[in-house]
């Protein structure tokens, strides 16, 4: 199968951690975030019910937020580097979309060679001396179905698929995309069970098999 449009999640996909998970551990929050996070992830409660309480619990500021996008990529999942060359190399159209925060992905996409503005997460907000003020509350990424929302307007008539780990990433089939699971972080069953192809491998390297 070959592909126009290569979509990827970032949280537990490009990378091994969950950006708001780290932030929260900061913070002395951890085990709580996790909990949360899992539950949107497993797809038990809608994301709007935890993605405001999670950021308002934590309250990320400018430095905390600067951490972890260091983290992002020293956390890097094997192959996604190689993986992100190729598919450039070979002219495809490749989005990062997430339900993460978006300052903290860029330079993870930068590092990837993906510019700016094919970066699909929340604006979080600073106020002048750097410290938390709010994030974008009319992002569709802060709420449940709006993957579907991001890949429709991505999608046009070209084809179109998603890499990730959650439930949240099911939700491009909503707009016809093909979606291609991946365990090798997290392996979660509502993923393996509806995604188009699945793998658990631990290299994100398959993927070149299967998009190209």
């Amino acid at each position: 199968m070959s592909f126009d449009v290569i979509c990827f999640d970032c949280d537990s996909t490009l990378s091994k951690i969950e950006g708001i998970d780290e932030l929260a551990r900061r913070v002395g929050l951890g085990e709580e975030m996790s909990k949360l996070t899992e539950a949107a992830m497993n797809g038990e409660l809608p994301l709007e019910a935890v993605y405001e309480r999670r950021l308002t619990m934590i309250r990320p500021d400018q430095k905390s937020i600067d951490w972890v996008a260091d983290l992002y990529i020293s956390e890097i999942v094997d192959g996604v580097k190689d993986v992100f060359s190729a598919l450039l190399t070979q002219g495809k159209t490749v989005h990062i979309i997430s339900g993460g925060l978006r300052q903290a992905i860029l330079p993870l996409a930068a590092y990837l060679g993906l510019p700016e503005n094919h970066v699909h997460a929340v604006d979080i907000y600073f106020d002048d001396a750097g410290n938390y003020s709010g994030f974008d509350q009319t992002s569709p990424l802060a709420r449940t179905g709006g993957k579907s929302v991001v890949v429709g307007e991505l999608k046009n008539e070209a084809s179109l698929v998603m890499i990730g780990d959650g439930k949240t990433d099911l939700e491009a089939k909503q707009a016809g995309a093909y979606v291609i699971g991946f365990g090798g972080v997290v392996d979660r069953a509502i993923v393996r069970e509806s995604a188009d192809f699945y793998s658990s491998e631990a290299s994100l390297h398959f993927v070149l098999d299967h998009v190209l």
